[in-house]
């Protein structure tokens, strides 16, 4: 297989398709892994990707929003990055949250672009606290110094463990456990939204927390993660009417979720193109994710989606460019409101984020 540099050189960016179109690019991710890459060999497809970009700061990420797409305005995930190193075991995740902010006061100076990097921040707490969350919540807040907007506590699970590697850390049924629930109320109290990751078979339950706590804006991240890998395995087509089933009664019960058309670039959906030699085309990147990103766009409308980079997670598969334009391929029958809403528009109105370029 070819060195790290060499499958990077090959995922070469295209030219931009539609070059003046508004993106918010509401999910990315800030890391420095490279100790972590240097010290054990990959074993799973998660841990390769790693080795295509280990170090992923602001210059990396102005880089991909500066390679032919207008980004006005991003917002970060949280990856569990630069957790404080001592303190109290809850407050560590804030770290992260302090190192972001200070990432989007330089983007936010103008000396780097026009692109507002992290806008919007989105971290990480145990919302197994319960009530207790509610400190940590409001150091985030503080440490965001307006930008903190939500937190994601990542609920994927499978019994399979080859499926999620180095990410399976969750319990089974953790959204529907008492002591998560009650963590989980503190998030409309302090006005904060939630982004929800889980793999396609347990989406029925951001279903059920979505009903129970319908005064709470949830984000399902990544289509509900559909799979390909591990027990999953050459089984991805057989479960698609299911998935679509769970998309469908999703949207249809729970008006307070929007998804994010994104993330089947990752190694657990199991598509083609992941880490190999040649990077397929947007084209053809368009015609296998066709099927998932246009079963939410009907289910829930264009102002309930947003397109998303994943990135540099996605990488495996393609360039930040290349990226969207399979985005945009996909979306070119849209109406110019639609495409707006899809782009940017519901983006910035989830994650409540002021952007001059949108008259926001």
């Amino acid at each position: 297989m070819s060195s790290p540099a060499d499958l990077l050189a090959r995922r070469a960016c295209e030219p931009a398709l539609e070059p003046d179109l508004p993106i918010v690019d509401p999910h990315h991710h800030l890391w420095d892994r490279r100790a972590a890459v240097a010290s054990a060999p990959p074993t799973h497809g998660f841990e390769a990707l790693l080795r295509l970009s280990p170090r992923y700061l602001l210059d990396e990420l102005l880089a991909d929003t500066g390679s032919g797409h207008r980004i006005v305005g991003t917002v970060f995930v949280e990856c569990r990055s630069m957790y404080r190193a001592s303190g109290p075991e809850a407050l560590r995740p804030v770290g992260e949250t302090e190192f972001v902010n200070g990432m989007a006061a330089m983007a936010a100076s103008g000396l780097y672009g026009d692109t507002l990097a992290c806008a919007g921040i989105v971290g990480h707490a145990d919302l197994r606290l319960g009530a207790a969350v509610a400190e940590v919540l409001q150091a985030h807040i503080a440490a965001g110094n307006g930008r903190f907007r939500g937190i994601r506590h990542s609920g994927s699970h499978d019994e399979d463990r080859a499926v999620l590697g180095p990410l399976a850390r969750m319990p089974a049924g953790l959204f529907g456990t008492a002591e998560f629930r009650a963590g989980f109320a503190q998030l409309e109290r302090h006005g904060l939204s939630f982004d929800a990751w889980v793999l396609a078979p347990q989406l029925p339950e951001v279903t059920a927390l979505a009903r129970d706590f319908p005064g709470t804006t949830i984000v399902l991240d990544h289509v509900g993660t559909p799979l390909g890998i591990g027990r999953h395995a050459g089984m991805r087509d057989a479960a698609f009417p299911a998935w679509q089933a769970h998309i469908r009664e999703l949207a249809a019960a729970s008006p307070n979720v929007h998804v994010k058309l994104g993330g089947l670039a990752m190694p657990f959906c199991g598509f083609d193109g992941f880490m190999t030699e040649d990077a397929l085309p947007s084209e053809r990147l368009a015609e296998l994710w066709r099927p998932y990103i246009e079963t939410c766009i009907e289910a829930f409308g264009p102002a309930r989606c947003m397109f998303e980079s994943n990135f540099p997670v996605d990488l495996g598969t393609c360039s930040y460019a290349t990226l969207w334009n399979a985005f945009k391929r996909i979306a070119a029958g849209a109406s110019a409101d639609d495409k707006r809403a899809l782009f940017a528009a519901t983006a910035a109105s989830v994650y409540r984020l002021s952007i001059p370029a949108l008259g926001a």
